[in-house]
Protein backbone atom coordinates (compact mmCIF):
# COMPACT_ATOMS: atom_id res chain seq x y z
CA UNK A 1 0.00 0.00 0.00
CA UNK A 2 2.82 2.38 0.77
CA UNK A 3 4.39 1.46 -2.53
CA UNK A 4 1.24 2.35 -4.48
CA UNK A 5 0.96 5.71 -2.70
CA UNK A 6 4.60 6.58 -3.41
CA UNK A 7 4.34 5.56 -7.06
CA UNK A 8 1.13 7.52 -7.59
CA UNK A 9 2.36 10.67 -5.83
CA UNK A 10 5.60 10.70 -7.86
CA UNK A 11 3.67 10.24 -11.12
CA UNK A 12 1.16 12.95 -10.15
CA UNK A 13 4.03 15.41 -9.68
CA UNK A 14 5.29 14.69 -13.20
CA UNK A 15 1.78 14.90 -14.63
CA UNK A 16 1.27 18.26 -12.94
CA UNK A 17 4.39 19.56 -14.70
CA UNK A 18 3.02 18.25 -17.99
CA UNK A 19 -0.31 20.01 -17.31
CA UNK A 20 1.54 23.28 -16.66
CA UNK A 21 3.41 22.89 -19.94
CA UNK A 22 0.23 22.17 -21.89
CA UNK A 23 -1.60 25.10 -20.32
CA UNK A 24 1.29 27.38 -21.30
CA UNK A 25 1.10 26.14 -24.90
CA UNK A 26 -2.66 26.70 -25.03
CA UNK A 27 -2.33 30.18 -23.51
CA UNK A 28 0.12 31.13 -26.28
CA UNK A 29 -1.84 29.75 -29.20
CA UNK A 30 -2.14 33.29 -30.62
CA UNK A 31 1.31 34.56 -29.58
CA UNK A 32 3.41 35.70 -32.54
CA UNK A 33 6.39 33.42 -33.15
CA UNK A 34 5.70 31.18 -30.15
CA UNK A 35 7.15 27.66 -30.31
CA UNK A 36 5.35 24.91 -28.43
CA UNK A 37 7.19 23.13 -25.62
CA UNK A 38 7.31 19.37 -25.36
CA UNK A 39 8.17 17.14 -22.40
CA UNK A 40 10.13 13.91 -22.10
CA UNK A 41 9.61 11.42 -19.26
CA UNK A 42 11.49 8.45 -17.86
CA UNK A 43 11.10 5.94 -15.02
CA UNK A 44 12.29 7.10 -11.62
CA UNK A 45 13.42 3.61 -10.60
CA UNK A 46 12.53 0.07 -11.59
CA UNK A 47 13.13 -2.99 -9.40
CA UNK A 48 12.96 -6.64 -10.40
CA UNK A 49 11.28 -8.69 -7.67
CA UNK A 50 11.62 -12.46 -7.57
CA UNK A 51 8.66 -14.79 -7.00
CA UNK A 52 9.01 -17.91 -4.83
CA UNK A 53 10.22 -21.10 -6.50
CA UNK A 54 6.74 -22.50 -6.08
CA UNK A 55 5.67 -20.41 -9.06
CA UNK A 56 8.02 -22.37 -11.29
CA UNK A 57 5.96 -24.86 -13.28
CA UNK A 58 6.86 -27.26 -16.02
CA UNK A 59 6.68 -25.59 -19.39
CA UNK A 60 6.71 -22.06 -17.94
CA UNK A 61 8.55 -19.73 -20.34
CA UNK A 62 8.16 -16.36 -18.61
CA UNK A 63 10.76 -15.48 -15.93
CA UNK A 64 9.87 -15.61 -12.26
CA UNK A 65 10.92 -12.00 -11.72
CA UNK A 66 8.59 -9.09 -12.36
CA UNK A 67 9.28 -5.38 -12.81
CA UNK A 68 8.17 -3.05 -10.06
CA UNK A 69 8.14 0.63 -10.98
CA UNK A 70 8.30 3.72 -8.76
CA UNK A 71 6.63 6.24 -11.01
CA UNK A 72 7.89 8.58 -13.71
CA UNK A 73 9.55 11.99 -13.77
CA UNK A 74 9.91 14.80 -16.27
CA UNK A 75 13.52 14.87 -17.47
CA UNK A 76 13.49 17.49 -20.22
CA UNK A 77 11.46 20.27 -21.78
CA UNK A 78 12.41 21.13 -25.32
CA UNK A 79 11.33 23.62 -27.96
CA UNK A 80 9.57 22.36 -31.07
CA UNK A 81 10.99 24.58 -33.82
CA UNK A 82 8.44 23.50 -36.44
CA UNK A 83 7.46 26.32 -38.79
CA UNK A 84 4.30 28.22 -37.92
CA UNK A 85 1.96 29.66 -40.54
CA UNK A 86 2.78 33.10 -41.95
CA UNK A 87 0.24 35.90 -41.77
CA UNK A 88 0.56 38.83 -44.16
CA UNK A 89 0.41 42.25 -42.46
CA UNK A 90 1.98 44.52 -45.13
CA UNK A 91 3.78 46.34 -42.29
CA UNK A 92 7.42 46.89 -43.40
CA UNK A 93 8.58 46.41 -39.79
CA UNK A 94 6.94 43.00 -39.45
CA UNK A 95 9.37 40.19 -40.26
CA UNK A 96 8.95 36.43 -40.35
CA UNK A 97 11.67 33.77 -40.51
CA UNK A 98 11.35 30.78 -42.80
CA UNK A 99 13.51 27.95 -41.47
CA UNK A 100 14.94 27.12 -38.06
CA UNK A 101 16.50 30.55 -37.48
CA UNK A 102 16.17 33.14 -34.73
CA UNK A 103 16.57 36.91 -34.50
CA UNK A 104 19.26 38.04 -32.07
CA UNK A 105 18.41 40.99 -29.81
CA UNK A 106 20.22 42.79 -27.01
CA UNK A 107 18.66 42.91 -23.55
CA UNK A 108 20.06 45.09 -20.78
CA UNK A 109 20.21 43.39 -17.37
CA UNK A 110 22.13 43.69 -14.13
CA UNK A 111 25.14 41.54 -13.31
CA UNK A 112 26.32 40.29 -9.90
CA UNK A 113 27.75 43.76 -9.14
CA UNK A 114 24.43 45.44 -10.00
CA UNK A 115 25.91 46.98 -13.15
CA UNK A 116 23.88 47.27 -16.35
CA UNK A 117 25.27 44.98 -19.04
CA UNK A 118 23.87 44.04 -22.47
CA UNK A 119 23.18 40.36 -23.08
CA UNK A 120 22.19 38.53 -26.22
CA UNK A 121 18.78 36.91 -26.41
CA UNK A 122 16.91 35.25 -29.26
CA UNK A 123 13.35 35.35 -30.54
CA UNK A 124 11.12 34.30 -33.42
CA UNK A 125 8.83 37.29 -32.89
CA UNK A 126 9.58 39.67 -35.75
CA UNK A 127 7.10 42.37 -34.76
CA UNK A 128 9.62 45.22 -34.69
CA UNK A 129 9.44 49.00 -34.35
CA UNK A 130 11.63 52.06 -34.92
CA UNK A 131 12.52 53.85 -31.68
CA UNK A 132 14.49 57.03 -30.97
CA UNK A 133 18.19 56.58 -30.33
CA UNK A 134 19.34 56.89 -26.72
CA UNK A 135 22.98 57.35 -27.73
CA UNK A 136 24.00 61.04 -27.96
CA UNK A 137 26.66 60.06 -30.51
CA UNK A 138 23.91 59.27 -33.03
CA UNK A 139 21.35 62.08 -32.71
CA UNK A 140 20.12 61.72 -36.30
CA UNK A 141 19.46 58.00 -36.22
CA UNK A 142 16.67 55.72 -35.06
CA UNK A 143 16.95 52.20 -33.64
CA UNK A 144 15.31 49.02 -34.87
CA UNK A 145 13.84 47.44 -31.72
CA UNK A 146 11.31 44.91 -30.56
CA UNK A 147 7.94 46.08 -29.26
CA UNK A 148 9.42 45.86 -25.73
CA UNK A 149 12.40 48.08 -26.63
CA UNK A 150 15.19 45.51 -27.04
CA UNK A 151 17.73 46.41 -29.71
CA UNK A 152 17.77 44.23 -32.82
CA UNK A 153 21.37 43.28 -33.56
CA UNK A 154 23.18 43.17 -36.88
CA UNK A 155 25.90 40.83 -38.08
CA UNK A 156 28.49 43.23 -36.56
CA UNK A 157 26.87 42.61 -33.12
CA UNK A 158 25.79 46.27 -32.98
CA UNK A 159 22.20 47.56 -32.99
CA UNK A 160 20.64 48.30 -36.38
CA UNK A 161 20.53 52.10 -36.88
CA UNK A 162 18.26 53.81 -39.39
CA UNK A 163 18.46 57.50 -40.38
CA UNK A 164 15.56 59.69 -39.33
CA UNK A 165 12.69 60.06 -41.81
CA UNK A 166 13.83 56.98 -43.71
CA UNK A 167 11.81 53.88 -44.46
CA UNK A 168 13.31 50.40 -44.55
CA UNK A 169 13.32 47.54 -46.98
CA UNK A 170 14.68 44.21 -45.80
CA UNK A 171 15.81 41.45 -48.14
CA UNK A 172 15.41 37.73 -47.69
CA UNK A 173 19.00 37.52 -46.41
CA UNK A 174 18.29 40.13 -43.72
CA UNK A 175 20.00 43.00 -45.58
CA UNK A 176 18.49 46.31 -44.35
CA UNK A 177 18.30 49.25 -46.78
CA UNK A 178 17.01 52.71 -45.80
CA UNK A 179 15.10 54.90 -48.28
CA UNK A 180 14.67 58.66 -47.97
CA UNK A 181 10.96 59.42 -47.66
CA UNK A 182 11.48 63.09 -48.65
CA UNK A 183 13.51 62.34 -51.79
CA UNK A 184 12.22 59.29 -53.63
CA UNK A 185 15.01 59.56 -56.21
CA UNK A 186 17.82 59.35 -53.66
CA UNK A 187 19.71 56.03 -53.65
CA UNK A 188 19.14 53.72 -50.67
CA UNK A 189 21.49 53.82 -47.70
CA UNK A 190 22.81 50.52 -46.26
CA UNK A 191 21.71 50.26 -42.63
CA UNK A 192 23.22 46.87 -41.79
CA UNK A 193 22.21 43.23 -41.92
CA UNK A 194 20.07 41.39 -39.41
CA UNK A 195 21.93 38.79 -37.37
CA UNK A 196 20.20 35.46 -37.83
CA UNK A 197 21.26 32.32 -35.98
CA UNK A 198 20.33 28.72 -36.69
CA UNK A 199 19.17 26.64 -33.72
CA UNK A 200 21.29 23.47 -33.96
CA UNK A 201 20.33 22.18 -30.50
CA UNK A 202 17.04 23.93 -29.67
CA UNK A 203 16.44 21.66 -26.66
CA UNK A 204 19.02 23.71 -24.73
CA UNK A 205 17.21 27.02 -25.25
CA UNK A 206 15.62 28.36 -22.07
CA UNK A 207 12.38 30.39 -22.27
CA UNK A 208 12.83 33.68 -20.40
CA UNK A 209 9.40 35.24 -20.90
CA UNK A 210 8.38 37.97 -23.36
CA UNK A 211 8.87 35.44 -26.15
CA UNK A 212 12.66 35.43 -25.65
CA UNK A 213 15.10 32.55 -25.35
CA UNK A 214 18.41 32.46 -23.52
CA UNK A 215 21.22 30.09 -22.60
CA UNK A 216 22.96 29.32 -19.28
CA UNK A 217 25.91 31.53 -18.33
CA UNK A 218 28.40 28.66 -18.64
CA UNK A 219 27.44 28.34 -22.32
CA UNK A 220 27.24 32.09 -23.00
CA UNK A 221 30.79 32.52 -21.70
CA UNK A 222 32.13 29.70 -23.89
CA UNK A 223 32.13 30.74 -27.59
CA UNK A 224 32.91 27.23 -28.78
CA UNK A 225 29.97 25.66 -26.94
CA UNK A 226 27.74 28.55 -27.99
CA UNK A 227 28.48 27.87 -31.66
CA UNK A 228 27.55 24.22 -31.17
CA UNK A 229 24.05 25.33 -30.14
CA UNK A 230 23.44 28.50 -32.18
CA UNK A 231 25.24 28.98 -35.46
CA UNK A 232 25.24 32.40 -37.21
CA UNK A 233 23.58 32.16 -40.61
CA UNK A 234 25.94 33.18 -43.42
CA UNK A 235 25.93 32.74 -47.18
CA UNK A 236 28.42 29.91 -46.81
CA UNK A 237 26.44 27.76 -44.35
CA UNK A 238 22.88 28.39 -45.54
CA UNK A 239 22.41 24.99 -47.18
CA UNK A 240 19.32 24.50 -45.00
CA UNK A 241 17.75 27.84 -46.01
CA UNK A 242 16.91 30.44 -43.39
CA UNK A 243 15.30 33.50 -44.94
CA UNK A 244 13.37 36.61 -43.91
CA UNK A 245 10.00 37.72 -45.28
CA UNK A 246 9.10 41.38 -44.85
CA UNK A 247 5.48 42.28 -44.24
CA UNK A 248 4.65 38.93 -42.60
CA UNK A 249 4.42 37.60 -39.06
CA UNK A 250 4.85 33.98 -38.03
CA UNK A 251 1.99 32.58 -36.01
CA UNK A 252 2.32 30.14 -33.12
CA UNK A 253 2.96 26.51 -34.12
CA UNK A 254 0.58 25.28 -31.40
CA UNK A 255 -2.22 23.07 -32.74
CA UNK A 256 -5.10 23.66 -30.35
CA UNK A 257 -6.90 20.39 -31.11
CA UNK A 258 -3.74 18.35 -30.44
CA UNK A 259 -3.09 20.21 -27.19
CA UNK A 260 -6.66 19.70 -25.96
CA UNK A 261 -6.51 15.99 -26.79
CA UNK A 262 -3.25 15.60 -24.90
CA UNK A 263 -4.63 17.68 -22.04
CA UNK A 264 -7.58 15.32 -21.58
CA UNK A 265 -5.25 12.30 -21.67
CA UNK A 266 -3.01 13.78 -18.97
CA UNK A 267 -6.02 14.74 -16.85
CA UNK A 268 -7.33 11.16 -16.97
CA UNK A 269 -3.90 9.82 -15.96
CA UNK A 270 -3.81 12.33 -13.10
CA UNK A 271 -7.29 11.26 -12.02
CA UNK A 272 -6.29 7.58 -12.11
CA UNK A 273 -3.28 8.19 -9.86
CA UNK A 274 -5.33 10.26 -7.43
CA UNK A 275 -7.84 7.42 -7.14
CA UNK A 276 -4.98 4.99 -6.52
CA UNK A 277 -3.89 7.14 -3.57
CA UNK A 278 -7.47 7.23 -2.25
CA UNK A 279 -7.77 3.43 -2.52
CA UNK A 280 -4.42 2.92 -0.74
CA UNK A 281 -5.49 5.28 2.02
CA UNK A 282 -8.74 3.40 2.53
CA UNK A 283 -6.91 0.05 2.67
CA UNK A 284 -4.44 1.40 5.22
CA UNK A 285 -7.34 2.72 7.26
CA UNK A 286 -8.98 -0.72 7.27
CA UNK A 287 -5.73 -2.39 8.28
CA UNK A 288 -5.20 0.08 11.13
CA UNK A 289 -8.71 -0.42 12.50
CA UNK A 290 -8.61 -4.24 12.54
CA UNK A 291 -8.92 -5.75 16.02
CA UNK A 292 -7.77 -9.18 17.05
Amino acid sequence: MNHSMITSSVSMHALQQKLDLLSNNIANVNTTGYKRREASFQDVLTNVNQRPQGFRKEGRLSPLGYNLGWGAKLVQEQVNMAQGSLQQTDNPLDLAIEGDGLFEVSVVSRDANNNLVPQSRWTRNGSFAISPSVDPQYPDSMMLTTKDGQFVLGTDNNPIRIPKNYSVKIGTDGDVMAYNDADKTAPPVPAGQLKLVRAIRPQLLQPLGDNLYGLPDNIMNNPQRLQEILQPVTAGNNADPVSVKQGFLEQSNVNLSDEMTELMTVQRAFQLNSRAITSSDQMMNLANTLRV
